[in-house]
């Protein structure tokens, strides 16, 4: 992992894309810094596409659709997004209709799925001590969640546990800075990606993938980290670096928000240039 500042003007300036992890990345103790809710505000005012794509549930995610300069969130590892002012597709119940959103799946594939994965959510519950569903669960459509670091502490060899019960129900796995995801489905954060990148733009994001950059925190983002020439990883990531097979191209000085205002500030100097 490279300083951030080793990262060239001339490539940075080529940017015009940024897909971002959101806990620990854009958000700072559970909540995004101003610092960080500016950076994505100057982000989106220099014209680049700017999309969080993260674990989180996409109820937990919809007030954050509607309210950041976004142009999409990809919630539940790349099964759903979430998009403001987008009417031709499905509204939110409630009358949000300035809130739409896009599934990868379709409606009796994703009920057939949330039925198996309740059982193996009380598998895991009942098998690996201590583990308990994460606070965000009611909010989830497409996956479930252990929490293991945001409301309680799982030891290392819980976390692989409860994934190996996830994946013996022949469920995909992964681990966030604060949670173990598991869900029935080819989707995950690079998919979601590809996905976002044609469902929005009409584009492959394959094709252009050196004009985006991707930025993470944790061992949940070495698939994107492996698929993006472009990626940086904000300095709190340094706590799971034994744990990487795949890191981040580039480092910044500045931890969680901080880190991804660092990020911005360096892709807009570049464009000024």
């Amino acid at each position: 992992m490279h300083p951030l500042t080793r990262w060239l003007a001339n490539e940075r300036a080529q940017i015009f894309g940024v897909f971002t992890d959101i806990d620990d990345t854009l958000t700072t103790e559970g909540a995004i810094t101003p610092d960080a809710l500016q950076a994505l505000s100057d982000l989106k005012a220099a014209g680049l596409h700017v999309i969080p794509i993260t674990g989180r549930p996409v109820g937990w995610s919809e007030p954050f659709a509607l309210s950041w300069p976004v142009d999409a969130i990809v919630a539940e590892n790349g099964a759903v997004a979430l998009l403001a002012n987008r009417n031709s597709l499905q509204p939110l119940s409630g009358g949000r209709e300035a809130l739409s959103k896009l599934y990868q799946q379709d409606a009796p594939t994703r009920a057939a799925n949330y039925a198996r994965m309740q059982q193996v959510g009380s598998r895991v519950v009942r098998e690996v001590p201590g583990a308990v569903l994460s606070e965000d669960s009611p909010g989830r459509e497409t996956d479930i969640a252990i929490d293991h670091s945001e409301f309680v502490h799982l030891p290392p060899e819980d976390i692989t546990r409860a994934m190996q019960i996830m994946q013996s129900e022949g469920m995909n796995a992964t681990v966030s800075s604060i949670h173990i995801n598991g869900w029935f489905g080819a989707h995950n954060k690079l998919e979601g990606a590809r996905w976002i990148v044609r469902e929005l733009f009409g584009r492959d994001l394959d094709a252009e993938i050196e004009q985006w950059v991707y930025v993470g925190d944790s061992t949940n983002d070495q698939l994107m980290f492996e698929a993006f020439p472009h990626s940086v990883g904000v300095a709190n990531i340094r706590r799971f670096e034994a744990e990487l097979s795949h890191k981040p191209r580039y480092i910044t000085d500045g931890e969680r928000g901080a880190g991804f205002a660092e990020l911005a500030a360096a892709l807009l100097a570049a464009r000024s240039r």
